[in-house]
């Protein structure tokens, strides 16, 4: 099918931080994540997804223990999720998600980012239409056909499968991520996941090209990801 996943990962990836806050960013997530869910992974498939994730990073052992322990409290902070949208220097489009307690705040924070590199914040909707939102899960491996075929008897409703230098990657619905998931599992035993995520990927890339906006653009991403509030940034600018 080959959409080549190494070729457009630059622009499709979130984009990554120090350590610390990659900490502070999955601690707060399964935090959120076991309060919604409950705090036992084999009755919290988003719990026990993330934390595949959270080891794959790794993230220390005592970071995961101290947001489960807060999330057993009952107690802590009401985090909700929120999304905003917008075009980035150069036109880019991009996608900011957020994990709040306190959603003016995040939203001004996020604004102050958009408006102190030229860039312009938009409504809900405004560029997501042209990213596909989706479970993305890589593995090694040389057959692309047993996965699809694997992928199908499951009955998951898959986008795209590619098979590019030793490594398989599946695409699908964000929706059939657990589905596709453990279709994959069965069929291939002791399948190590590369990737194992979800994301919005770009249906189009924006070469930016301009020395002064690709400047711009750096300083749009580092100022995002300097707010505690960001969980995820995606775009599609192509640098």
């Amino acid at each position: 099918m080959g959409r080549a996943f190494q070729n457009r990962k630059e622009s499709m990836a979130k984009t990554s931080d120090a350590n610390a806050k990659v900490y502070s960013k999955f601690s707060r997530e399964i935090y959120v994540c076991a309060k919604q869910g409950g705090v036992e992974p084999d009755g919290n498939l988003a719990l026990r997804s993330l934390l595949d994730r959270a080891k794959k990073a790794q993230v220390p052992a005592h970071v995961i223990s101290k947001a489960l322990d807060k999330a057993k409290g009952g107690g802590g902070e009401d985090f909700s999720v929120a999304r905003y949208e917008g075009y980035g220097p150069g036109g880019c489009m991009v996608i900011v998600d957020c994990l709040t307690d306190n959603p003016n705040r995040t939203f001004g924070d996020v604004r102050l980012c958009f408006t102190k590199t030229d860039c312009k914040i938009g409504t809900q909707g405004a560029v997501s239409h042209m990213f596909d939102h989706s479970a993305i899960l890589a593995f090694a491996g040389d057959d692309e056909d047993a996965a699809l075929e694997a992928l199908m008897e499951a009955d998951v409703d898959v986008t795209d499968v590619e098979c590019e230098d030793g490594m398989i990657t599946v695409f699908a619905p964000h929706t059939e991520y657990y589905k596709a998931k453990q279709a994959l599992q069965e069929a291939f035993e002791g399948i190590d996941f590369e990737v194992d995520d979800i994301q919005f990927v770009p249906q189009s890339t924006a070469p930016i090209t301009d020395e002064e906006q690709l400047a711009l653009f750096d300083k749009f991403i580092n100022m995002l990801e300097d707010l505690e509030d960001v969980q995820n940034v995606f775009h599609n600018a192509e640098v």
